[in-house]
């Protein structure tokens, strides 16, 4: 048996293995969700958040977007959401995660898996999600918002007066939240190393403690920043293009990633909205 063969194997034995439709597939199997009785949460910081959110998004405006909509729970796409929601609050038993969303090769629809993965946290009245865009070189998270020019990661990095709270926005679905990639710099690697970004990482985690932090990073074939994002995540979701991202290429994949961190792989049709990666 392959590496390759020996890889997927245990990770459809640990159940992390998933496929995600587009349209037109039959529902991936899965453990049924139960979604957190937000009495039982922390309603104090829940409640906090609410006051902060902005008008809330209809279905049109989710569509446009290309998010999932929590109404739709007979679509199989969220279906699939909400099961890889519970395999990682399984994995991580309950505690809150730092997710990083990476892909095989450009095109594979790493965004899409990691803003809806968002979102499918937030629709757990239990539970808030914060994505960030950590894809300096090809950014996409903007695209959420209204003000697409909102101060984002590397303004933080480069003005030492910004403070988190400015970079931290709503995106007009309950306790979602999202940071950009910001202005383009020329020099971006050193940011992820810095003694800001692991800071930052630590006060974000610790907000909420209901909060699930998706990391959107870049292909793996930006290996260097991957590596260095890994460090700071807990797990690593792999995303690669059904039909068309090879063995060999998902087994190169998985051999940069500590074996410990491998939440599994997400194999997924490209997606049909344009603003995905």
């Amino acid at each position: 048996m392959s590496k390759i063969e020996k890889a997927l194997s245990r990770a459809r034995a640990s159940g992390n293995l998933q496929v995600v439709p587009v349209s037109g597939a039959a529902p991936v199997p899965g453990t049924a969700v139960t979604v957190a009785d937000p009495a039982a949460a922390h309603p104090e910081t829940i409640s906090r958040m609410a006051k902060n959110e902005v008008r809330l998004l209809g279905a049109g405006d989710l569509a446009q977007r290309g998010i999932i909509q929590p109404q739709q729970g007979e679509d199989p796409a969220v279906q699939v959401f909400r099961d890889l929601r519970t395999k990682i609050i399984q994995q991580s038993q309950g505690q809150n995660a730092v997710i990083l969303v990476t892909s095989v090769s450009q095109g594979c629809g790493s965004s899409f898996i990691a803003q809806n993965l968002g979102a499918a946290f937030a629709f757990d009245m239990g539970k808030t999600a914060l994505l960030i865009d950590c894809n300096l070189r090809n950014p996409s998270v903007h695209h959420l918002l209204a003000n697409a020019s909102a101060p984002g990661l590397t303004d933080y990095f480069e003005n030492p007066d910004l403070d988190i709270k400015e970079i931290i926005h709503p995106v007009g679905i309950a306790r979602y939240r999202v940071i950009t990639a910001g202005k383009r710099r020329e020099i971006l690697e050193e940011h992820f190393t810095s003694v800001k970004m692991k800071r930052l990482m630590e006060t974000v985690r610790r907000r909420y403690q209901e909060r699930f932090i998706i990391m959107d990073g870049p292909p793996m074939s930006k290996i260097a920043d991957i590596r260095i994002l890994s460090e700071l995540a807990d797990y690593v979701l792999v995303v690669a293009r059904y039909g068309r991202s090879t063995n060999t290429q998902i087994a190169k994949c998985l051999d940069a990633i500590s074996e410990k961190k491998q939440l599994g792989i997400v194999f997924n049709e490209e997606p049909r909205f344009p603003r995905s990666r």
